[in-house]
């Protein structure tokens, strides 16, 4: 099938298990891509594990990964009257490439797998992971959504466009160049939020940290704080409140660059 290719890593090959029971690093398999002239997109969604992905001159998609120990889910004392237990070498990773989507597919529940992912240049990204990993990516050009919850996440000398949140770590961004009129957002809970712009940023900043500090050297034009009334007729009610979003223009203004953290610093850098 021309639009649509499966490439599958079969638990049942003698050959694969035993190299698998000796390393813990192993090349996976490349993906063709459709169209190869043309962008593509990759989309990797897993519970356990890092993900670092960076820009190469090829025209695939080529993954290779990385075992951590198997979780262990019942108490080593339990020998079952002297039977020695095997480790477990089967896979459970696939790739499946769709109109130049490649989508990973990893359901390797039991294991923390690290996937390492080279991509053409121009490339559109969303990755997200869970547990017991960090997100990074190097050179890629492209729309990028990355989300985690206990890891942090790195865009390094990227281009394009980034929606980014974290619940624990820091977000670190630097951009070569970005693309105009894109809106962007940068969110953790527990982390710094640190990111490099080019000096030519024309924004909208949006930018609030309860629990740290929000640091510029761009020229930042800051809007004054103003009370939002809410007027209810049928109930009577009157509520008054100011909010704690620091907002403000660099360069005029633009699209929409949002900035929050709770516990955590905020810096809004220029290059």
């Amino acid at each position: 099938m021309k639009n649509a290719r499966l490439i599958t890593v079969l638990a049942a090959l003698f050959v694969m298990c035993s190299v698998i029971a000796q390393e813990k690093s192993i090349d996976l398999f490349s993906v063709p891509l459709s169209n190869p002239s043309s962008r593509g997109k990759l989309v990797i969604d897993q519970i356990s594990g890092s993900i670092h992905v960076e820009a190469y001159e090829g025209n695939e998609v080529v993954i290779k990964a990385s075992f951590e120990s198997e979780k262990r889910h019942y108490k080593e004392k339990n020998k079952h009257n002297g039977m020695k237990r095997i480790e477990g070498s089967s896979m459970a990773i696939s790739a499946e490439e769709k109109n130049n989507v490649v989508q990973v597919i990893n359901e390797q529940w039991n294991k923390v797998t690290n996937l390492e992912v080279k991509v053409p240049k121009n490339f559109s990204l969303k990755l997200s992971t869970v547990n017991d990993g960090n997100i990074s990516v190097k050179g890629v050009n492209g729309e990028m959504e990355i989300s985690n919850v206990n890891g942090e996440i790195t865009l390094e000398s990227v281009s394009g466009s980034a929606s980014t949140d974290t619940v624990n770590g820091d977000i670190t961004v630097y951009f070569n160049s970005i693309t105009k009129d894109a809106n962007m957002a940068f969110s953790s809970l527990n982390g710094d939020v640190d990111i490099t712009f080019p000096s030519s940023l024309k924004a909208d900043v949006k930018a609030k940290s309860d629990m740290g500090e929000i640091f510029t050297d761009f020229d930042m034009q800051i809007a004054a704080n103003k009370p939002e009334v809410n007027k209810n007729n049928s109930s009577g009610t009157y509520k008054v409140k100011i909010e704690q979003w620091v907002r403000g223009k660099i360069n005029g203004g633009g699209p929409e660059m949002l900035f929050k953290t709770f516990n955590g610093d905020i810096l809004i850098k220029s290059k």
